[in-house]
């Protein structure tokens, strides 16, 4: 997993090094398949594009027939031509809308297409996965990337099946008029291929480091925006414009360097192209002075060598935006091949409630970032369906871990854990967490409504469900005295709400869903007597006929639990109630008894 982190900031494989290789390439068109739902919509367009493309190769012949008419060498009238002429350019201007119409509408249906898989894909990740990447990462995948696509869909495929087909069509042709003159004109194409094949490998490599930089900007405001409060009270505001400034700029110079090869490849494949024209002018006029060719034969040339020459150069830069499309599409599909925890709609067997007997037998475990550091170090415990246990000790014992391991956040390193006397790996995850709730101690609430926050334990449930949850969980009294009710707005994170009242809409959001397992973290530790009285309450009421695991520093609100597992360095060094481990007098937990009843009397 460490390993993968490198693939979305500090990217610089071998594969970067190469021109298009027939994998990637493979691999980079696969996104493509979010057409395919489409692709009746797709064809229409294709066909539109056909018609577009006839009617404007069309032109040079036109054009020529108007030049054989004023030197009488016609048997069409000049009205005759330029009628015909208003009706192609009619034609042409039709087909032209209807094909950027109909590619458009592919084009959007797909995209959304691609962000909503993309997002669900990120979603369905385990924790491990957000663990190794930044929040401005991945934001910036579903946002900058998924727009590098978007022209792709849209225009770029059309356009370059046009410059081809021009580039097709109008050699046959003027191969057809001329063959000396036609050769002397592909004299130049052999530089331009080797150009395009020299600077689209660097366009492509500078592209995925724009995309890159661009990702590690959007962090700097993801980070900024959601610690804004911490900005403020350091008054930090300047730093944060100088870090963001900072990325910008490295965003800008490698944009404007991937700019300038781009730039000089263009340049030379104009510079290459029109001193070509001016060669076929010259050699022409020479063929036309020596009678070898009409006149109006060399301007219906002319025509084409510039509709090919416009091909030329478009798929120069297509070429490049190609590159830069492979890059993003890279990044897109490395999170989509991604193995999820969870799949997206997946139908479920009949939910079958769990009484909740858990069971930790000798279990290790190191997290997969620090693989050398054992956490837990051989965890074994008993709690039986609806009892009460408390985990106590000292920041990093190991504590939040079980938590974590008895969710399957992380697969365990040895041993095992049971629930209900099955082995955790057995359950399907959905399953498994639709039977444990945690109230902890930072409560995350969207930026929704209080109805829909406490919704969320249970998606679904009626305004009657939502407010017993509420009276529940000692919510209801503070929620009726905003003027919208349930409906007021809480802000981004809960912002608006107290820290005693967002603890109790989340307390009510877990008394919503009702789970077997019920995990307390850290649940009152951080409010006021008069908060926490009304919290206590509201968890005694959650409590009840549940297995209940609490991690707890404060050791008063733990001293009617049925169990206490006091942990040390990974380990289980004492356990007991609190009246049996208060009585050790030189143990672990008497010791943090004494301390903190020394800390109240000081205050």
């Amino acid at each position: 997993m460490a390993k993968r982190r490198e693939s979305f900031g500090e990217e610089a494989s071998e594969e970067d090094k190469k021109k298009f290789t027939r994998e990637g390439f493979r691999k980079a068109i696969s996104v493509f398949r979010f057409i395919k739902p489409y692709r009746g919509l797709y064809i229409i367009g294709f066909i539109f594009l056909v018609l577009s493309t006839a009617t404007t190769m069309s032109f040079g012949l036109l054009i020529g027939q108007i030049t054989s008419v004023i030197q009488g060498k016609s048997a069409f009238t000049l009205n005759q031509i330029i009628l015909f002429f208003v009706f192609v350019l009619i034609a042409q201007g039709v087909f032209s809308f209807c094909r950027i119409y109909f590619f458009s509408q592919v084009g959007e249906r797909a995209m959304a297409d691609v962000r909503r898989e993309t997002y669900a894909k990120i979603i369905t990740l385990p924790i491990s996965f957000f663990e190794q990447r930044r929040v401005g990462e991945l934001t910036s995948r579903i946002s900058a990337d998924v727009s590098q696509l978007q022209g792709v869909f849209t225009l770029t495929l059309a356009e370059l099946f046009r410059q081809v087909a021009s580039l097709v069509i109008g050699t046959g042709i003027i191969l057809y008029v001329s063959w000396k003159l036609t050769l002397f004109m592909l004299a130049t194409f052999p530089v331009m291929i080797v150009a395009a094949l020299f600077f689209g490998r660097f366009i492509r490599k500078l592209s995925k480091q724009v995309q890159d930089l661009l990702a590690q900007a959007n962090v700097v405001v993801e980070e900024t925006l959601q610690s804004v409060h911490v900005v403020k009270a350091f008054t930090n505001e300047n730093l944060e414009i100088n870090r963001y400034g900072s990325a910008l700029q490295r965003v800008v110079g490698m944009a404007l360097r991937a700019a300038k090869y781009r730039g000089i490849f263009v340049s030379f494949v104009i510079f290459t192209l029109f001193g070509g024209i001016i060669g076929v002018v010259w050699y022409g006029g020479s063929l036309v002075l020596a009678n070898e060719m009409p006149f109006a034969d060399l301007l219906t040339f002319l025509v084409y060598t510039t509709f090919i020459g416009g091909s030329v150069a478009g798929m120069g830069d297509m070429y490049s935006q190609l590159a830069q499309t492979m890059g993003a599409s890279e990044r897109i599909l490395e999170i989509l091949h991604e193995p999820s925890e969870v799949k997206a709609n997946e139908q479920l067997p009949l939910f079958v409630p769990i009484q909740g007997h858990v069971q930790l037998h000798d279990v290790h475990f190191s997290y997969p970032s620090r693989p050398d550091v054992e956490v837990l170090k051989g965890i074994s415990l008993d709690v039986a369906a609806g009892r009460k246990i408390a985990l106590v000790g000292q920041s990093g014992a190991g504590k939040s871990t079980i938590v974590q391991l008895l969710m399957h956040y992380y697969p365990i390193g040895g041993g095992f854990i049971t629930v209900d006397d099955r082995d955790l790996t057995s359950f399907n995850i959905t399953e498994l967490r639709k039977n444990i709730a945690i109230v902890p101690q930072e409560v995350m609430l969207f930026g929704g409504t209080i109805m829909e926050n406490i919704q969320y334990g249970k998606p679904g449930s009626t305004e009657a469900e939502v407010r017993e949850a509420a009276r529940k969980a000692n919510a209801l009294q503070f929620i009726e005295l905003f003027p919208e009710g349930f409906q007021t707005l809480v802000g981004e994170r809960g912002i608006k709400l107290s820290g005693g009242q967002r603890q109790r809409i989340a307390i009510a959001r877990a008394i919503l869903k009702d789970p077997a397992i019920l995990i307390l973290d850290e649940a009152t530790s951080s409010l006021d007597a008069e908060s926490e009285r009304l919290v206590q309450e509201a968890l005694d009421e959650l409590m009840q006929n549940r297995t209940t695991m609490i991690i707890a520093h404060r050791l008063a609100t733990i001293r009617k639990v049925d169990m206490i597992y006091v942990m040390r360095e990974g380990q289980i060094a004492e356990s007991g109630t609190h009246d049996e481990l208060a009585a050790h007098e030189d143990g672990i937990y008497a010791n943090l008894v004494k301390l903190q009843f020394e800390i109240i009397d000081n205050e």
